[in-house]
């Protein structure tokens, strides 16, 4: 098969990130084989290209938004059978015994382990993964479709929970990526006004197509205070403006793995009035299935840019250089 591995981090045009042929891994006990039908590219997948997240398996092929087909189930793998569809996600195992794990937050566990970091991810033709963090997917949406729901699709989700909108709420949305336009109609159908503040006067025009009620520049004012507000974009300095546009009592989310140094924070401005500052860390295999049902009942417009597989090196440049629409997801 063609598998991308992570020789050593660099910047694009990326001459530490090689493809080349190699075997067909062979799955674990409790695992999967996975023929790859998709891949989503995730921002993840550049800070794991580019260094900004430090190495945790030399050589680790990325890719965490996998949509597949079962070829084969190792011993101790239950709940999936050869020729079904499946997706596998960042999150590929957590210890279950820490104080987090029994209280329903394994995404905090200080042993998780995760797709495309720890171990080999989906850029490539085929993958393994433990069966009891493989998920089933909606039907309704091509393979294409399905992939950036696995990830973006979840963390957005979590990252709305996490800001707390309230009902009919006004929703700030920074940056307005392959996240971020799922988030926004998963707010839009449980009626909140959203807006949405971006560089990219495509995300802008998207995000008026999807239903925003506005969009602006990265720093605009909102044109009214917001209840709550989700930073995508891994851009610190964007931080005050967006507690700044918080009502009182009002929640910024920021979803990101990776995010540049925020400046110094002004107190009344930013913080009094009992506005909060939070962060977002991976996900839950409840969130995933609660946002995947919600994908099934309520369809969504998933808009992607699909690149061959052996052309991951030009998608994450892409990525890279904001010259992605929606979600870039590679085929093989």
């Amino acid at each position: 098969m063609l598998a991308w591995r992570v020789r050593r981090p660099s910047t694009a045009p990326y001459p530490g990130f090689e493809a080349r042929e190699e075997p067909t891994p062979r799955p674990e006990r409790g695992e999967l084989l996975i023929r790859v039908r998709a891949c989503g590219v995730c921002r993840t997948d550049l800070h794991v290209v580019e260094g900004d997240l430090p190495p945790h398996r030399p050589g680790v092929v990325p890719g965490h938004e996998v949509v597949g087909e079962v070829v084969d189930v190792a011993e101790g793998a239950t709940g999936f059978a050869p020729s079904d569809l499946v997706g596998v996600a960042w999150l590929r195992g957590t210890c279950g015994r820490c104080h987090y794990c029994r209280r329903g937050a394994e995404n905090l566990c200080p042993l998780s382990v995760y797709t495309g970091w720890d171990a080999d991810g989906g850029y490539a033709g085929f993958v393994t993964a433990p069966a009891a963090y493989a998920h089933r997917l909606p039907s309704g949406y091509t393979d294409a479709e399905l992939a950036p729901l696995l990830c973006a699709g979840i963390i957005g989700y979590r990252a709305l929970k996490r800001a707390e909108l309230p009902d009919a709420g006004r929703l700030g949305i920074y940056g307005f990526g392959a996240s971020a336009h799922l988030a926004a109609q998963v707010a839009l159908a449980r009626g909140a006004t959203v807006h949405v503040f971006t560089r990219s006067a495509s995300a802008r025009e998207l995000a008026l197509k999807l239903g925003a009620g506005s969009a602006g520049g990265a720093t605009d004012p909102p044109p009214e205070p917001l209840d709550a507000a989700i930073l995508f974009a891994p851009v610190g300095t964007l931080v005050p403006p967006a507690l700044a546009a918080l009502d009182r009592g009002g929640t910024l989310a920021l979803a990101g793995i990776h995010l540049t140094d925020i400046p110094v924070l002004d107190y009344q401005r930013h913080l009094f009035q009992e506005r909060q500052l939070r962060s977002v860390t991976a996900n839950t295999r409840a969130d995933a299935r609660e946002f995947l049902a919600i994908a099934a009942e309520h369809p969504l417009k998933v808009v992607t840019t699909p690149y061959p597989l052996d052309r991951a090196d030009r998608a994450l440049a892409d990525l890279a250089a904001g010259r992605v629409d929606g979600a870039a997801v590679l085929i093989p």
